[in-house]
């Protein structure tokens, strides 16, 4: 076995980590670069080069001032001149530290972001927070209409099927959102996705829809079974002639999945991948 770099020594890399679920910039682990610049002949105050580092964060997400939370795609880019770099996975523990903490709005985010990674790096890192249909990401986007600009306020964030209420009239329509979330139940670690309800029946209150699908932010359960727990839910309280539940989550070591569950006779749309996948 490899011994464990001097610069690792204290980094969460290769250790059991808990995933935290309040902001805490102390998590971020830097690294300085001169240590592996040394053995290549650059030093530090005349680099040979120019260049950036930059990264992608698909699994962004925070609470608004009324506990509702939001999603974005952050993107970083790290001067090559900075003095340090931040390991990966304090990284990954660091922007999970968001989850369930509250911000006035994105530029809350955004600056709060800059300044906790430029502390780190040793210079200005730029960030950007992208929307997950931004186009400039993936021109492709779940069919219907999205969920998340409604302006609920949420507290409770566990499975709670009450809040699926039928309004009068027949309706035929597609809904998703991008902001579900659940966790692992043998790992703990947050699983991201976005999931897409298509329907014939009853028209399904969408707030109400919405602040359900907010409810499984804290709930432990695998992908499969989430799609299907929504499946009979909206089945039991709604009663639609026809339903489709699609969900297309984060990838995770190069995997991604996107259970879907329907009556018979439903076919989920032409695979599509998403700009988080």
């Amino acid at each position: 076995m490899m011994n464990r770099p001097e610069t690792l020594a204290g980094a969460p890399l290769g250790r059991e980590s808990s995933y935290p679920e309040h902001y805490d910039p102390t998590l971020l682990y830097p690294i300085a670069r001169a240590a592996n610049r040394a053995p290549l002949g650059i030093a530090e105050e005349r680099l040979p080069f120019v260049g950036e580092d930059e990264w992608h964060a698909y699994e962004l997400s925070w609470l608004n001032a009324r506990g509702k939370p939001l999603v974005a795609v952050a993107r970083f880019r790290l001067p090559a001149d900075t003095p340090r770099l931040i390991e990966s996975k304090s990284w990954k523990l660091y922007l999970n530290s968001f989850n369930q903490s509250r911000f006035a709005d994105a530029n809350a985010v955004r600056d709060t972001l800059t300044a906790d990674l430029s502390a780190a790096a040793g210079g200005a890192v730029s960030v950007e927070l992208l929307a997950v249909d931004d186009p400039l990401l993936m021109p492709r986007r779940l069919p219907g209409e999205c969920l998340d600009d409604l302006d609920i306020a949420i507290s409770d964030y566990s499975p709670c099927p009450e809040l699926l209420a039928a309004g009068q009239g027949i309706v035929e329509e597609s809904l998703y959102s991008h902001l579900l979330k659940s966790n692992c139940p043998v790992t703990g670690q947050p699983d991201w996705g976005s999931v897409m309800i298509r329907y014939r029946g009853p028209r399904i209150d969408r707030e109400g829809l919405l602040k359900y699908l907010v409810g499984y932010r804290q709930h432990q359960d695998f992908h499969e079974h989430c799609v299907e727990h929504i499946f009979t839910d909206l089945m039991a309280c709604v009663r639609p002639e026809k339903l489709l539940v699609l969900a297309r989550y984060v990838r995770r070591g190069g995997l991604d999945i996107s259970p879907w569950r329907g009556t018979p006779g439903e076919r989920p749309p032409e695979p599509l991948r998403l700009a988080r996948q």
